[in-house]
C-alpha cells in the first residue's frame, strides 16, 4: 500500500510584533491574550515599522518588553498626555495607549477625559480588571460593589466609597470620541468580538477620525483570590452585568469600518 502524503498548513503562528518573552503575569490574567491580539492587529494592518506604545507605571509598565515596537514610558497617568504628545509631532505614526483601571480611571481620568474631548487621534487599549494588581489587590475606581479588596476587606461600600466608574459610557458623551467600545477576553467568541473592535479601533486613528477606544474586561485571579477558570467565570457572572459590554460611540463616519 503506497504512502499518502500528509500536507501541513499552518494555521496559526506567533505575530510579528509580540516578542518571544517568558510572560511575568500571574497564572490566568488575560493581559497575555490582549497583547496577542494587539500584536495581531498591528501585524495585519502591516503597520509595526511606524507605530508607537506608550504604557505607564501598573502591571502593563512592562508592556515594552513584550512587543516589538517604540515604547515610550509615561508616568503614572499620564499615558495618553504622553500619546498626544507624540501624535501631534509625528502624526503619520500609529500610536496606542496600553492601561488598566487604576491608571487610567484613578490618577489618569483627567488626562483620558480631556484626550477624549480633544478628539485627539489616538487609540487607547484600557485592561479593567477592577483591582489595582500590581501594588497589592487594593479598590480601584472600578472595584464592583460589594467586592472584597486588600484595601476594602468588607467589601465595597457605596455609602463611603461611591460607585464604580463607568469609562466608556462616560468618555462615549464626549464629541471628539469616534469610536468607544466595551469587550471581554473570557471566552473564544468574545476574544474574538476584541479583536475586531481592536482591528476598528486602529483603523479610526489611521484614517485620522479621532479618539478610539477598546475597554477590555480582564482577570485578576491573584488579587481576587479565586482559581483562574473561576475567574472567567467571574467576568461572566459579575462584571459583564456591570459593565454591559457592546458599542458605546460609533460615530457615522466610523461605521462602515465595523460592517467590515
Amino acid at each position: 500500500m503506497s504512502a499518502q502524503m500528509v500536507r501541513e498548513e499552518v494555521v496559526f503562528k506567533r505575530p510579528a510584533p509580540l516578542g518571544q518573552t517568558v510572560t511575568h503575569y500571574c497564572p490566568g490574567c488575560t493581559h497575555g491574550i490582549i497583547h496577542r491580539l494587539v500584536a495581531e492587529v498591528i501585524d495585519e494592518l502591516d503597520v509595526a515599522g511606524k507605530t508607537i506604545g506608550v504604557a505607564p507605571v501598573g502591571c502593563a509598565v512592562f508592556a515594552y518588553n513584550y512587543f516589538e515596537l517604540d515604547f515610550v514610558e509615561s508616568p503614572h497617568g499620564r499615558a495618553t498626555a504622553v500619546a498626544t504628545g507624540i501624535k501631534r509631532v509625528q502624526p503619520d505614526k500609529v500610536v496606542f495607549t496600553y492601561q488598566g483601571d487604576g491608571d487610567l480611571a484613578a490618577i489618569g481620568t483627567g488626562e483620558t477625559v480631556h484626550v477624549a474631548a480633544r478628539g485627539e487621534n489616538i487609540t487607547v487599549v484600557f485592561v479593567n480588571n477592577a483591582v489595582y494588581g500590581m501594588t497589592g489587590g487594593q479598590m480601584a475606581p472600578t472595584t464592583l460593589p460589594g467586592m472584597v479588596t486588600t484595601s476594602s476587606p468588607k467589601g465595597r461600600d457605596v455609602e463611603l466609597a461611591g460607585y464604580p466608574l463607568r469609562m466608556s459610557e462616560m468618555l462615549a458623551t464626549t464629541s471628539g470620541a469616534a469610536y468607544i467600545v466595551r469587550r471581554s477576553v473570557h471566552d473564544v467568541a468574545n476574544i474574538r468580538k476584541t479583536k475586531k473592535a481592536l482591528m476598528t479601533a486602529f483603523k479610526v486613528q489611521m484614517q485620522c477620525m479621532g479618539f478610539s477606544m477598546v475597554e477590555i474586561l480582564s482577570t485578576c485571579p491573584t488579587n481576587w483570590g479565586i482559581p483562574a477558570g473561576d475567574a472567567l467565570k467571574f467576568i461572566e457572572e459579575k462584571m459583564v452585568p456591570y459593565y454591559p459590554l457592546g458599542d458605546y460611540k460609533v460615530h457615522e463616519a466610523v461605521k462602515p469600518l465595523v460592517a467590515h
